[in-house]
């Protein structure tokens, strides 16, 4: 398989890397005294914030968790938090900074695809470990992050599927533009191409966008069977409010949407978006043991009005495989604990999942909801076991020409 490597360290990366290693041994990476420094990076501002904001809480939490129960290797966990501010330039150097001037043994963060690739040469040219807990478009598998978030074939086509089997044939597409937008929907193509699905319209605004009228005007005329949504951010608030001013209702014309947990749905409304479908691998309502104790611990923490969603379970898994990663390499070096990954198992939210050292993709189970009125989202369909990651869709021969 074909993998995004790790670039050549800079001079000065290279005799920090050396000066850590000389003084400390193993177990130094981000340590100091007794305490062990991770970053946090979230857009805590701009169009993304509805999202991200709440991906920082759970992160915080398990920190919190971590630390009361001893911490890692003897060690407390010490955050740094950053803003990314929607903004993927920020990101990037958000991300120099932690790994340059506060020596981060790892970094938990991003969202948006153009967040994660700006990143990523940052993190490669300074051998750190980005945890990334959003799903996102495949056709990627670096060395320098872990993905615990969904990839394609955990997310995007088992929502195919799902379509095709209650008879949708037509789609209309909508997205934000920017990569993972873009790259899902080739995908889509290609899918639709291979099963006789007709793609009626694709459609991309900027990220931020409030004008819908005319998409969704456009929906209403021509009837789709359904709508494959990959807005991300503030967006999808005005796209729904605007959609049922236009007519269409989930009955008719149900919007599966990809980027849409139970924050967004607070955010957008539940009058406007009730009845419409999501893909995750995990919701407030997932039955697990777990779950349980995860929705009243983060409720206990942060408010009984708050909810959980997939990319805060996900980043909330991140903190504890990390942990578990760790204490099997007894070590905080980047090197050791990527050796150590694979087969790390935890009992999370979502169910059991397992880090597949080969792709640092996590296998997960497939989940499409639906919206109800109280804003929750109750689970209408599960794969019928968990989903071994496959980020550049190598088994699937409709998907040839994607991946090359």
């Amino acid at each position: 398989m074909a993998r995004t490597r790790r670039g050549t360290l800079t001079a000065a990366a290279t005799a920090l890397l050396l000066l850590t290693t000389a003084c400390g041994g193993a177990t130094t990476g981000g340590t100091d005294g007794d305490t062990v420094t991770v970053g946090m990076l979230h857009s805590l501002s701009g169009t993304m914030a509805i999202s991200e904001v709440t991906v920082r809480d759970s992160v915080q939490l398990a920190i919190d968790e971590i630390n009361a129960d001893g911490g890692v290797l003897g060690h407390q966990i010490e955050p740094v938090i950053e803003d990314g501010a929607s903004d993927e330039a920020t990101f990037a150097e958000r991300a120099e900074k932690l790994l340059q001037s506060d020596g981060a043994a790892t970094v938990f963060g991003g969202w948006t695809s153009a967040s994660r690739k700006a990143m990523l040469p940052v993190f490669e040219r300074n051998n750190g470990l980005l945890w990334y807990p959003v799903q996102y478009e495949g056709l990627e598998a670096s060395d320098n992050i872990v993905y615990t978030g969904a990839t394609t074939n955990q997310q995007i086509i088992p929502a195919l599927d799902y379509l095709r089997e209650q008879g949708h044939t037509s789609l209309y597409l909508v997205g934000s533009d920017y990569v993972f937008p873009r790259t899902a929907n080739q995908i889509i193509n290609a899918y639709a191409d291979a099963h006789d699905m007709e793609i009626t319209a694709e459609e991309y605004t900027p990220l931020g966008h409030t004008e819908y009228s005319t998409i969704t005007n456009d929906i209403a005329r021509t009837e789709p069977d359904a709508v494959f949504n990959t807005l991300n951010g503030d967006s999808n608030v005005s796209f729904f409010q605007q959609l049922r001013s236009a007519g269409v209702t989930p009955d008719a014309t149900p919007v599966l949407s990809v980027s849409i947990a139970e924050e967004e749905v607070e955010g957008i409304g539940a009058d406007n978006i009730a009845g419409h479908l999501t893909a995750w691998n995990y919701y407030q309502s997932t039955q697990t043991d777990a779950n349980t104790g995860f929705v009243e611990a983060f409720t206990d923490t942060y408010g009984a009005d708050r909810v959980t969603s997939d990319p805060m379970q996900s980043a909330y898994n991140a903190v504890y495989l990390w942990k578990a990663a760790v204490e099997e390499a007894d070590s905080f070096e980047v090197d050791d604990v990527r050796a150590a990954l694979d087969g790390i198992t935890i009992d999370a939210p979502e169910g059991t999942i397992t880090l597949d050292g080969d792709t640092q993709h996590v296998v997960k189970t497939a989940r499409i909801g639906q919206i109800n009125d109280d804003g929750l989202i109750d689970e209408i369909w599960t794969s019928p076991e968990p989903i071994t990651p496959d980020p550049y869709l190598t088994g699937y021969d409709w998907a040839a020409d994607l991946t090359g």
